[in-house]
């Protein structure tokens, strides 16, 4: 069996990249670069109204959005696979030269954590045929007529962006091997939204929630009796100060505020959404008693390894098919690098304590 073993000093050169063909790619591109036509879906719109959608999705987009690119190939030496370093394609820095890779890694990922999937279009080629530029494509402006989803069972023969069939084989076609959370956490984010509703309605009451009830006198009708309940709440709103004369009398109703807010129903809520998006709930600031971490290095490797790794490897291993960079070339995020960085800055903040 082969095992595999990395050598980081042994950086071997390596054949110069080929010059890039700036003539755009062949197939029809109809649409593409009209921004103004540009959507990311209602879905994702009002998932990321929820503030623990929003912040797993931000936590995990600032990670990888944050990683280099690096590209190796791989040598038996007889007992092992060696990994040998070696320069990687000019877009490795920016992949499309009008944006940050930043933003188009964080946008990438944030299309396979909603939807299960994402989309560039190759934008030029070299002269050998390989990509040279590549444009994000918002996977709320892509239908694949032939995968509807939520399972997506391969890549797709037909595709087409805002109504506009595109050649298939100038698009590169990411496929998260995690289903889309619009589609598995559909439920858990509507059940979160009624109850920030539900919550907003008592926050926006300026008076304490209770009935008016006649003591007295003769039966008001249900229209006087809404009448009058209207005009105590209009009134109340602009003044803390009311009077009812002895035919009614206010009653408050006796909740604790705790639950009119719907606490425990909304931190349970949030618990279910961090177990959608596959991120540990303490990295979102549920409470939980039975996982704790001692140091930031400690929270950002478990950022990576639970939420953040499936994503990585997408993308990586998309970067790496033949169609994309030549046979036996292998493209990865230089996670070491990253992991080393927050050691390095947890080793001093200690230091610093100590002083």
């Amino acid at each position: 069996m082969a095992v595999f073993r990395k050598r980081r000093e042994h950086s071997p050169a390596f054949a110069a990249a080929p010059t890039p063909d700036v003539t755009a790619a062949a197939g029809s591109a109809t649409q593409i670069g009209s921004l103004y036509a540009y959507s990311v879906g209602a879905g994702v719109q009002t998932a990321l109204t929820v503030p623990t959608i929003s912040r797993a999705r931000d936590l995990i987009a600032s990670m990888i959005g944050s990683l280099d690119l690096r590209q190796y190939t791989l040598q038996w030496t007889g007992e092992y696979y060696e990994e040998l370093a070696i320069p990687g394609e000019s877009w490795f820095t920016r992949p499309d030269p009008t944006v940050t890779r930043n933003w188009l890694m964080a946008n990438t990922f944030s299309d396979l954590f909603f939807y299960g999937r994402s989309f560039w279009w190759v934008s030029s080629r070299y002269s050998n045929g390989f990509p040279a530029s590549f444009q994000w494509l918002p996977a709320g402006s892509v239908e694949t007529p032939d995968q509807t989803g939520p399972q997506f069972f391969g890549m797709s023969k037909q595709i087409d962006f805002l109504g506009n069939q595109l050649d298939a084989n100038n698009v590169v076609q990411f496929l998260s091997p995690i289903q889309g959370l619009l589609y598995t956490g559909h439920r858990s984010v509507d059940i979160a939204l009624r109850l920030d509703m539900a919550a907003r309605r008592f926050a926006a009451n300026e008076i304490a929630a209770g009935y008016l009830q006649q003591r007295d006198g003769e039966p008001m009708s249900g229209e006087e009796l809404a009448d009058l309940a209207a005009a105590w709440s209009k009134a109340r709103a602009a003044n803390a100060i009311g009077a009812l004369n002895q035919y009614v009398e206010f009653k408050e109703f006796d909740a604790d505020p705790s639950k009119l807010q719907l606490m425990e129903g909304r931190e349970h809520a949030a618990l279910e959404l961090a177990r959608v998006a596959n991120i540990p709930p303490y990295l979102v600031g549920i409470p939980t008693g039975g996982m704790t971490y001692q140091n930031a290095q400690q929270a950002r490797t478990d950022l990576y390894l639970f939420g953040a790794k499936p994503y990585i490897c997408c993308i990586q291993e998309t970067l790496s098919l033949d169609t994309v960079t030549p046979r036996g070339r292998h493209v990865k995020f230089d996670i070491e690098s990253y992991l080393e960085e927050y050691s390095e800055d947890d080793e001093l903040l200690r230091e610093t304590e100590v002083i």
